[in-house]
């Protein structure tokens, strides 16, 4: 393929690529005055076949167009009239296996330049919670919560990814879009939100049942409804349907109605789990349905949990996931949530997530124990599913603290990580396959030594062997723009981290963590710590991407045993 952008006589802007007749073109586009009609025209070798658009002025316009022929194709607009964000092609037949063709974006949306990264990130636009995460067809599905048009949240959609082993990505076509009339509208006043995905076995296959959550802001009497779709072909979703129109009465629950998470429970019926709070803090509500396919009859059942500990925050993004076989009475689940709002007064975090241990028997939950999902807070709206070699999920690599209405926000998923029980303690260390990202052995003993290892491009993998659980170390990053490190010491494992605003950080602390094997992923834009195989994890998300250029190690003689640094690639 190639692809072209330049400008024909006068001010026509053009996109062009080499095209097959049968591929598919998505455009969105919009018009800059008020009465004046946008307008592209879809040309191939030299023969206008279409010509896309729209009157809107609030909002990109999505079109689709198929094309007749192949060859040359060439999109020609005028940009004084016209404004293009996204243009993308693909082949319908093979688009699961080689994705989308991005043909032109936007300054305002276009994806950070990078030389090297191995986190998954969209290909134009805005991203944050992943939604629909599981095996459907073979491949794992990404679905994720997407603003097409420019870096900042704004009317939401879903993106949609599929992989082979949860690092190597392939784009696919946008897959949810908002209802009309949030759609002609970049006010941010609602659309599309998170939600979850399940195979439904059908006599032609298997098929993927979407939920999401519908927001219209001010819309009465339910700002939050719970809706559902079929996508029969893993690309092409239907039209959605009503399945939860209304809060169950006599909760006392605020507006926040949301986030619903799909699975099977022990007693082989579906279950829905809901985020919401209450005047006390937030609350967890469960639902579930007799109906095979999940598609309707949905009744509700109860408060499965509540989180009353940071006053009035907002339960959002549970899962729930099975520590073992399914149907044992003995098996553990894992309920995973976020807590918008929240504030641990020791540190100055904000927004945090947390995991409960406990029974579940498809009705209750009887908790057994809770820990904190991530020290460092940037692993937020963490979605898991069962996969045939056991539970992996992953998270939005940002914190809702950080987001500015005004500047770009160009954002990432942590890296994928497995669920693990090990008696009193949740387990999240990366998943295995993080191993082949190994590209090339940087240092083997300098860094143990004191010696200021060079990084090259930023991306690495940093482990630690201490002599003994709990030995003191502070690990030194040197970054052009802030201070970044990983200290172990009496109060237990930090992330240390300051951006040199003036404000004072939070502390990104485990506290009374004594690990003796840390593992630390560098990135650009980020820093993810797994210690003792995911024990203890800390994320945090780092502004920019300017890379890491050298790590120092500083610790008393003899308490490391062995530091080594990878250089990892894709």
């Amino acid at each position: 393929m190639t692809i072209q952008t330049g400008r024909f006589s006068g001010s026509r802007e053009n996109v062009s690529a080499d095209l097959q007749a049968g591929d598919v073109i998505h455009v969105w586009l919009k018009a800059r005055i008020t009465g004046v009609t946008a307008s592209v025209a879809v040309t191939v070798e030299g023969v206008e076949i279409a010509a896309v658009v729209s009157t809107k002025t609030e909002e990109f316009d999505f079109q689709q167009v198929v094309l007749s022929a192949g060859g040359k194709c060439v999109l020609i607009y005028e940009p004084s009239a016209t404004a293009v964000s996204v243009i993308y092609s693909f082949d319908p037949v093979s688009v699961l296996e080689q994705g989308i063709r991005v043909l032109h974006y936007a300054a305002a949306n276009a994806p950070p330049q990078l030389h090297s990264g191995y986190h998954f990130r969209p290909p134009f636009g805005w991203m944050n919670d992943p939604n629909g995460f599981g095996r459907f067809g073979g491949k794992a599905h990404l679905f994720y919560q997407h603003y097409p048009h420019s870096l900042r949240w704004n009317t939401m959609h879903w993106g949609h990814a599929v992989s082979h082993d949860y690092l190597h990505w392939t784009h696919l076509p946008v897959f949810l879009f908002p209802v009309a009339e949030l759609s002609m509208r970049d006010d941010g006043r609602g659309g599309a939100f998170s939600g979850s995905a399940i195979p439904v076995a059908t006599e032609d296959g298997e098929q993927i049942r979407v939920f999401c959550t519908e927001q219209v802001r001010d819309r009465k009497p339910e700002e939050q409804i719970q809706l559902s779709a079929i996508c029969a072909d893993g690309i092409f979703v239907g039209n959605p349907s009503v399945v939860l129109p209304v809060r169950p009465e006599g909760l006392g629950l605020t507006l926040d109605f949301r986030d619903p998470y799909v699975f099977k429970g022990p007693d082989g019926l579906w279950k829905m789990l809901l985020g919401s709070r209450d005047k006390s803090g937030g609350v967890i509500l469960l639902y579930e349905t007799c109906d095979r396919d999940a598609a309707g009859n949905w009744s509700f059942v109860g408060i499965l949990h509540r989180e009353d500990r940071f006053g009035m925050t907002a339960a959002e993004c549970p899962c729930m996931i099975p520590l073992g076989d399914v149907a044992s009475d003995e098996t553990r689940w894992a309920l995973i949530f976020g807590l918008l709002t929240s504030r641990d007064p020791a540190t100055g975090r904000r927004n945090m997530s947390s995991v409960t241990v406990g029974r579940f028997d498809g009705r209750h939950f009887q908790p057994e124990f809770e820990q904190e999902l991530d020290f460092g807070s940037d692993a937020y709206a963490f979605q898991a599913f069962v996969d045939h070699d056991g539970p992996v999920g992953l998270a939005w690599l940002a914190n809702w603290t950080d987001v500015s209405k005004s500047v770009d926000f160009p954002t990432a998923m942590t890296l994928p990580r497995r669920i693990l029980l090990d008696g009193s303690a949740v387990l999240t260390p990366p998943i295995e396959a993080v191993e082949g990202l190994r590209h090339k052995l940087l240092d083997d003993d300098g860094l143990r030594t004191g010696k200021s290892v060079e990084l090259v491009d930023g991306a690495v993998e940093i482990q630690l062997d201490l002599k003994q659980a709990g030995a003191s170390f502070e690990l030194s990053f040197d970054h052009p723009e802030i201070s970044l490190g990983v200290r172990q010491d009496k109060d237990g494992l930090a992330v240390l981290f300051d951006a040199g605003t003036g404000k004072p950080s939070p502390r990104y602390l485990a506290a009374g963590a004594k690990p003796e094997q840390v593992r630390i992923f560098v990135d650009a834009g980020s820093i993810e710590v797994f210690a003792d195989n995911g024990r203890w994890c800390g994320t945090k998300r780092i502004p920019g991407f300017a890379a890491i250029r050298s790590a120092t190690l500083n610790a008393s003689e003899g308490s490391v045993a062995a530091a080594r640094v990878w250089q990892l690639k894709l």
